[in-house]
């Protein structure tokens, strides 16, 4: 079912403020989590935010709590999350980040103790509409068996990469893993199967099943090899640049997917000077030859189209996950 974006925040502002959050801090949860479902994000939207609910009850997420300053050296901070909702969080450090790059003409910081950003390219988009690149990443809790292994040791570390450009930005949001869970939950809800295999089953075959891939605990690493090799690196870097836990130690803390280590990157760019460098990548990567009925896309590009029904016909909502909010 569809449902109008406004309906959709004022029933997650509504939720939460029936859980005791402050107006302000309600709004600015309940506009990132509409604006997923809206951009057809809707395993970090709608169908997120009962767990989110959830981590708040059992004090996971502390809303009311504030990022403070740990360490600043040039263009480079380190702060700590306060355990805060993620989002928040997030939104705050790529802010600071594109103020450290005003003056400097790149900014860095990296949060410890934070919550799950929910999706990504969020804090790219942020940094791009502001005329900046955003390079952005995140840990996670061990949910990827390196390449070779057959038990999760790596989480699957989304990278986000935004090139500000007019009439349509460039985000790239990627998990290390071929689908992203949330993802997989989505196709296992629908009972599809994934368009390409995205794990292993039980007996180490690959496998689009999603429910058996996440029972297996084998999803792939986009790449294989590189993906499980680019997934340690992130993961080294979140944690080395914000002095916080890596997964290793999230993981084996016993605790549920919280206290991560995240980095946020902003690159001064001049986007009228780029545009016609940009189009012309663009312009040359659309003239392959598409396979079949495909339609080639830059990364970003259909989240638009998305966006523009979104607005038009109303936002797309699980009806069951739907009434289970409207119950909270």
């Amino acid at each position: 079912m569809r449902i109008p974006y406004q309906q959709l925040k004022a029933e997650f502002k509504r939720a939460l403020i029936s859980h005791d959050i402050d107006d302000t801090i309600a709004d600015a949860c309940a506009t990132v989590f509409a604006d997923n479902s809206r951009d057809g994000v809707h395993s970090h939207g709608l169908n997120r935010f009962p767990v989110f609910i959830e981590y708040i009850k059992e004090n996971l997420v502390l809303p009311d709590a504030i990022p403070t300053l740990v360490n600043a050296f040039g263009a480079i901070e380190q702060w700590d999350g306060n355990l805060a909702p993620g989002m928040l969080n997030a939104k705050f450090c790529i802010d600071r980040a594109i103020d450290l790059a005003k003056d400097n003409g790149i900014g860095c910081v990296a949060i410890k103790n934070t919550n799950h950003w929910m999706r990504g390219g969020t804090y790219g988009l942020q940094a791009a509409e502001s005329g900046y690149i955003g390079i952005c990443f995140t840990n996670t809790i061990a949910n990827l068996p390196p390449w070779g292994g057959t038990e999760p040791r790596l989480g699957n570390n989304p990278l986000i990469i935004a090139v500000p450009r007019q009439g349509g930005h460039v985000v790239l949001d990627m998990a290390m893993s071929q689908y992203s869970f949330g993802k997989l939950w989505q196709y296992q809800a629908q009972g599809k199967p994934l368009p390409v295999p995205g794990g292993y089953n039980n007996e180490g075959n690959l496998s689009t099943d999603a429910a058996t891939i996440m029972e297996s605990k084998r999803a792939l690493p986009i790449g294989f090899w590189k993906g499980s090799g680019l997934s340690l690196v992130l993961d080294l870097l979140a944690t080395i640049l914000s002095g916080g836990d890596s997964t290793p130690v999230i993981t084996q803390s016993g605790r549920k997917e919280t206290g991560v280590s995240q980095v946020f990157i902003a690159i001064k760019t001049d986007v009228e000077k780029n545009a016609s460098l940009i189009n012309e990548i663009l312009v040359y990567t659309k003239s392959s030859a598409a396979e079949g009925d495909n339609e080639i896309l830059f990364p970003g590009e259909n989240m638009l189209r998305v966006r523009e029904q979104s607005l038009k016909e109303g936002v797309w909502v699980d009806e069951e996950v739907w009434e289970k909010v409207r119950g909270l």
